[in-house]
C-alpha cells in the first residue's frame, strides 16, 4: 500500500483513478486542479518537510491554475524526489522531454488502468 496523491482536473477521470488506486488498497488524497495540487503539497511538507507522507504523485498534464508538470518541475528544483505519474492526451515530444528531465512516467490518455497500476507499484518501489 502506499499513499498516492492524485490531481485530475476531469471529475470523471479523477473518480476512476482514484477508485481503482482505493480498489488496489493504496490511501488516496485528491485534488481537483494544479492549485489544489500545490495546496495539497504545501500541506504535506508543513506537517513533514522530507515528504515522507507522499509515496506518488499522480497527476494530469494541462490543468487549470498550474500544470501537474510545472510542479513536478518544481518539487525536482527543490530536490523533494516523489515519484510522479503525469498523464497527458497531448504528448508532444516538448512535454516526453520534460518529464523525463525530471524523472517522471508520462502516461499518454485514454489511459489503461493496468498501465497506471503496474506504474503506480513500479514507481512506488525507486
Amino acid at each position: 500500500m502506499c499513499r498516492v496523491l492524485v490531481a485530475e482536473d476531469d471529475r470523471e477521470m479523477r473518480r476512476l483513478v482514484v477508485e481503482v488506486l482505493r480498489k488496489d488498497g493504496h490511501e488516496v488524497t485528491e485534488a481537483t486542479d494544479g492549485g489544489r495540487l500545490l495546496v495539497r503539497i504545501a500541506e504535506v511538507f508543513h506537517r513533514d518537510p522530507t515528504m515522507a507522507a507522499v509515496d506518488v504523485i499522480v497527476s494530469d498534464v494541462r490543468m487549470p491554475v498550474c500544470s501537474g508538470l510545472d510542479l513536478v518541475e518544481r518539487l525536482f528544483e527543490a530536490r523533494w524526489r516523489v515519484p510522479c505519474i503525469l498523464m497527458t492526451a497531448f504528448g508532444d515530444d516538448d512535454i516526453r522531454r520534460r518529464a523525463g528531465a525530471v524523472g517522471a512516467l508520462l502516461l499518454d490518455k485514454p489511459l489503461s488502468l493496468d498501465e497506471l497500476r503496474d506504474a503506480v507499484r513500479r514507481v512506488a518501489r525507486r
